[in-house]
């Protein structure tokens, strides 16, 4: 980079106030790269030569972002601890320098300001930011299995105090402008239009002291105070994680090294684990995630252009319905109207939405104004007014194919000849639906997770004559509200379902062979899952697997065959926790299970086989499962089945996904203990031609 193209340019006001502009060439983001040290030391040496500067504002040229973070591709250059260690203490010196300026630097923030420019931001001596919903603030390092490296993790406690400065990094959540400077992380928050006003008057007065003293760092500077703040953080974070995320523990450590034995040891230590994380599986699998979902964000679907979407209708008021509504109308902007047969579901649907709104506006995310016109833009009814102008129509009614086939003839009569028809099924083959249509190139499957406003992930489902022109539309639709999605290919269960089924079967079968509900639901928990499997399938709904599983069987073969459970449970009212009923007690305040499901399914619970046992066995069950997939093409490549697994389904994130868990684990060894498991528990477990082949030849699914 030539120093006409610096990222870091300076000019100077007639009132003493220098203003340092960041603005990288050529890209939308301002991130931090390491090509940029030289820069920044030829700024800091120019302002360090002059003598009439009085105070310093930062802030960006870009119209939407402050800094959005380090580029965290340079990680992926280096092949040591020693050098990403290296990297992180170059950071804290440049930030150092910049602190130590002997007049006033303030900070002006509009936009994202997170990762390595928060650091930044809380080198300088003042930070003021605009009070615009963009504006967010934050250190989500912890996200990509890493810590703060460049200060973080010693000014932060040192502003806000360990409490809030541990709720920050170990979350990694993003605060807006109002609850940053309710905790001091800014100075003030302002109008956009008013705020290099604002850090300049700031800049012009005096330089604040800064405290690198202990004593007020929390509780008043008590050691006990101390030591119970991070106990308590510790258990809280052991209680998410189980161990298997090395950077929450290493944030830990880090911070309360920094608060013994001082601002500069603090930032050694920082950068010293900086350096083992940047090294360890857990980052390499959370870093690949992040640049999946970013080549994700470009991908469209097909090679064809989305049409227009102007409204949309949504059949069903149900809780899919509800929850489609919602990210249609809040997220994607679109007026919704939603159909139901009886007026209860539309009144369902609405109050579902106003709900969600409302908490929304309790959390004064959203004003009241905010929220009544999100409603606005929702209706509903029992009959097809207003159709007529849908360009998607999205049916999320019940699991039944004559009912489907009966919505599309529906829509077919009552809204445009290219209104798409987008079928919420989870897993009806496409194409079965289509055949009822007139206009076939008009329907797709679009497979959303609930509860939709909070699970990612989006299914779009082609089949054989769905148009280009359709996928594309609905990809950039669920886009717009806000999901991830993947193209999988039309075959029973697509892929989500496909290799939950194997899995919720295994764990039916080792529950079936005696072991206790609370010893397997942990098991899973521990290898990184959200929920436990016998969890999951309460919440679901033991009626839904009741319904998914035959079609699974009928198309895919025997070996979906799982043991004969569903029909117990559902003649003895237990639905899971809809019915207040299913493995676990739902009217009591602790999670209890409900120990009368072991005589009904004639078991006497008894632990037999360690945590990590039981739990392979589920997994190998959705690993053999996955590569299936990929060479069925369901999916097109182990970057979406790996995305799919963990967005859908919750894989462990720090595995990476099941593909990336296979290349760890070596395709030989699943191989291997697919074959032991096949021994020694059934056929089901025999490994697919795709692993066998790749095993001979040596081969893993990504070539890093």
């Amino acid at each position: 980079m030539t120093q006409q193209e610096s990222a870091f340019s300076l000019s100077y006001g007639d009132n003493g106030v220098a203003w340092l502009k960041i603005d990288v060439p050529e890209e939308k983001m301002n991130t931090l790269q390491s090509a940029f040290v030289e820069q920044v030391s030829d700024v800091l040496a120019e302002l360090k030569g002059r003598q009439d500067i009085k105070g310093l504002v930062v802030h960006s040229g870009k119209p939407d972002n402050f800094i959005a973070g380090a580029d965290i591709r340079m990680l992926a250059a280096c092949t040591t601890a020693e050098e990403a260690q290296q990297l992180a203490a170059k950071g804290q010196e440049l930030f150092a320098e910049l602190e130590a300026l002997p007049f006033h630097v303030v900070a002006a923030i509009h936009g994202p300001c997170l990762g390595g420019g928060m650091e930044l931001a809380l080198a300088c001596h003042s930070r003021v930011c605009s009070d615009d919903d963009k504006t967010r603030l934050g250190l989500p390092e912890v996200q990509l299995g890493l810590l703060p490296g460049s200060g973080g993790t010693q000014r932060l406690p040192r502003l806000v105090g360990v409490a809030n400065a541990l709720d920050m990094i170990l979350t990694g959540k993003q605060l807006r402008a109002k609850k940053a400077k309710k905790l001091g992380v800014v100075d003030e928050a302002v109008p956009q239009s008013i705020l290099l006003d604002i850090a300049e008057q700031q800049a012009l007065k005096a330089k604040p002291s800064r405290k690198h003293s202990f004593q007020d760092w929390a509780m008043g500077g008590n050691a006990l105070g101390r030591s119970l703040v991070f106990d308590q953080a510790a258990k809280k974070t052991r209680e998410k994680t189980r161990g298997n995320y090395p950077a929450a523990d290493a944030i830990l450590e880090v911070i309360k090294f920094g608060l013994q034995f001082g601002m500069e040891k603090g930032l050694q230590q920082e950068a010293k684990r900086f350096g083992e994380l940047v090294m360890s599986s857990e980052s390499a699998a959370l870093r690949s995630i992040f640049f999946a979902t970013t080549a994700m964000k470009k991908e469209t679907g097909s090679d064809a252009k989305p049409g227009t979407i102007k409204r949309v209708g949504v059949l069903g008021g149900g809780l899919m319905g509800g929850g489609i509504s919602h990210v249609t109308a809040t997220k994607a902007g679109y007026p919704v109207r939603i159909k139901d047969i009886a007026n209860d579901g539309i009144l369902n649907a609405v109050a579902y939405n106003y709900k969600l709104l409302d908490k929304k506006r309790k959390r004064r995310i959203i004003s009241k104004a905010e929220l009544q016109k999100q409603m606005m833009s929702i209706t509903g009814g029992i009959d097809y007014t207003g159709f007529n102008h849908a360009d998607v129509v999205i049916e999320a009614v019940f699991e039944d194919l004559n009912l489907k086939h009966q919505m599309v003839k529906e829509i077919e009569e009552n809204a445009k000849a290219e209104t798409i028809f987008a079928t919420n099924t989870s897993s009806l083959p496409i194409h079965q639906i289509a055949e009822a249509a007139q206009r076939p190139q008009n329907v797709v499957g679009l497979h959303y997770f609930s509860p939709v406003e909070k699970m990612p992930l989006v299914e779009v489902i082609p089949h054989a004559g769905t148009s280009p022109e359709t996928v594309a539309t609905v990809v950039a639709l669920a886009k717009k509200q806000g999901k991830t999605p993947i193209v999988v290919g039309d075959k029973a269960g697509f892929y989500v379902n496909r290799i939950l089924a194997p899995y919720m079967n295994e764990a039916a079968s080792v529950l079936l062979s005696g072991e206790p509900i609370e010893h397997l639901d942990t098991a899973l928990l521990d290898f990184g899952f959200p929920v436990g499997p016998i969890t999951l399938l309460d919440e679901v709904g033991v009626d839904i697997g009741a319904k998914i599983m035959p079609i699974m069987v009928e198309e895919l073969g025997e070996r979906f065959k799982g043991p004969d459970v569903f029909d117990i449970l559902l003649s003895d009212g237990r639905k899971g926790r809809k019915s207040g009923k299913g493995f676990y007690l739902y009217d009591s305040k602790k999670k209890a299970v409900d120990k009368t499901v072991y005589k009904l399914l004639n078991i006497k619970p008894e632990k037999k086989a360690n945590g990590m046992d039981l739990a392979m066995r589920c997994i190998l069950m959705m690993l053999n499962e996955a590569a299936r997939c990929l060479d069925e093409g369901v999916i097109q490549s182990p970057r979406d089945g790996d995305i799919g697994a963990i967005f859908g389904i919750g894989f462990p994130p720090f595995l990476g996904g099941p593909f990336r868990y296979m290349d760890l684990l070596g395709i030989k060894r699943v191989v291997e203990l697919l074959d032991e498991h096949a021994d020694k528990y059934g056929e089901r477990f025999k490994p697919c031609d795709k692993l066998v082949a790749m095993a001979n030849e040596g081969q893993s699914f990504y070539s890093v």
